[in-house]
């Protein structure tokens, strides 16, 4: 199947009441570990390439002619899309949907309501033209994102008017309001607004966008997808388990050289970790068939 944009994915999860996953890439492992695991599940995907991991991995025209060769290599039939995350400017998006990227994320939550309108309308445009879709953020998600850090002072929950403002004049497809996520390890309980998730959803009619699914306790995710999240984002468990799983293997085989060696059990250990959050966020089989 060739990549696909995120909005009928989308539209479907929030209409069936569960949530696409979006898996962040961060080498060739990780790619072959999440289309794997979503073929096996039979579950569309998302995956996801921050900024700061473009040049680490070759640019975006070299992420992207290897997605679409792995894709190929592994017959993959699940619908897959390719989204710039946080991309932090209008000409990173659209060098991102040039490169091949079926949907882009355009972050200027740290801007005023009237520049991330200003911003995210024109990224809109672009993509939209060339049939991709666009995701925006509002409020501040605190934590770390690669390169992107945020205190947990300058967080801030969405406010749900500025979220219409934002959906009315821009024409998003999706929306990341921020409502007590975080990016990266938790510390403590984490606390979910809630209320204002659902009132931000029933006000904006948009499928909403989960930042830093990674470590949330499994009631919250399944509370925040009946209140109309039907995106999140995970990255810091597969990182983790993958990280576990080399540790793991060189630590019992100190004279290990061979990549391959360690690549292979931590390959297995993100597909595991990518199978276990798709059949958490209820997207198992909703790609046609029967998961494996």
């Amino acid at each position: 199947m060739t990549l696909v944009s995120m909005k009928t994915m989308l539209l479907q999860a929030l209409e069936g009441q569960y949530a696409v996953g979006q898996f962040n890439l961060n080498n060739l492992e990780f790619t072959q570990s999440i289309l794997q695991a979503a073929q096996a599940e039979r579950a569309p995907v998302i995956l996801g390439v921050s900024e700061a991991y473009i040049p680490y991995m070759g640019g975006l025209p070299c992420i992207a002619g290897m997605v679409k060769a792995l894709i190929e290599h592994y017959d993959i039939t699940v619908p897959v899309a390719l989204h710039l995350d946080h991309g932090s400017t209008y000409d990173l998006c659209v060098r991102a949907l040039h490169a091949g990227f079926t949907s882009v994320m355009i972050d200027a939550s740290h801007h005023s309501l009237e520049y991330n309108i200003d911003v995210t309308q024109r990224v809109t445009q672009a993509a939209h033209v060339l049939g991709a879709t666009v995701e925006a953020e509002l409020g501040r998600i605190t934590g770390r994102e690669d390169d992107l850090v945020v205190d947990d002072a300058d967080g801030m929950y969405a406010v749900p008017e500025d979220c219409v403002e934002l959906v009315r004049a821009t024409g998003i497809d999706c929306l990341a309001p921020a409502l007590g996520s975080v990016h990266g390890p938790y510390r403590g309980q984490p606390k979910l607004g809630f209320e204002r998730m659902g009132q931000i959803q029933k006000l904006t009619g948009l499928p909403l966008v989960l930042h830093g699914g990674s470590g949330l306790p499994d009631e919250e995710i399944r509370q925040a997808i009946a209140l109309g999240t039907s995106k999140i984002n995970v990255n810091t468990d597969n990182q983790m388990a993958c990280t576990e799983a080399i540790r793991s293997f060189l630590n019992d085989n100190p004279a290990a050289y061979d990549p391959r060696n360690y690549l292979i059990p931590a390959k297995a250990a993100i597909q595991a970790k990518v199978q276990e959050k798709i059949r958490l966020f209820g997207s198992s089989g909703k790609a046609g068939g029967s998961a494996s």
